[in-house]
């Protein structure tokens, strides 16, 4: 068996303004949506993106809904140019996200950033382009 990536759910506190985040604010599209859940879709070749209510989603795996801090994991998302890295940042800002480490030239040679949605998971916005 290979195993495959299908699908990402993530918890939120506040499922109304995690759909917003991601459908109005970044683009993705919402493919189903219900009271607790919703499923996203982030374009040809990438995972859906489930959001599910936190509480919901904690007990759904039988675990704690308690947890802070680092949560061990950030997603990636690699644009071909710094300015495509720049306007990916900025529109997570504008649709409610933070800056969490503003973009600049690494010294292995691309131009990385990180901004979190509005739950704090992390997005590393990376381009090894000009």
């Amino acid at each position: 068996m290979n195993l495959h990536l299908s699908a990402l759910m993530l918890g939120v506190r506040d499922l109304d303004r995690a759909k917003k985040f991601y459908a109005e604010g970044l683009g993705c599209e919402i493919e189903k949506d219900t009271r607790h859940f919703a499923l996203l879709n982030l374009g040809d070749g990438s995972p859906q993106l489930a959001l599910y209510e936190w509480d919901a989603a904690a007990q759904d795996a039988g675990v704690s809904a308690e947890g802070t801090g680092f949560r061990g994991a950030s997603f990636h998302y690699n644009p071909a140019t710094r300015a495509e890295v720049d306007e990916t940042i900025a529109k997570a800002v504008a649709a409610g996200g933070s800056v969490v480490k503003e973009a600049a030239a690494a010294q292995w040679g691309g131009y990385f950033g990180y901004f979190s949605d509005p739950d704090g998971y992390l997005w590393k916005v990376t381009t090894y382009g000009e």
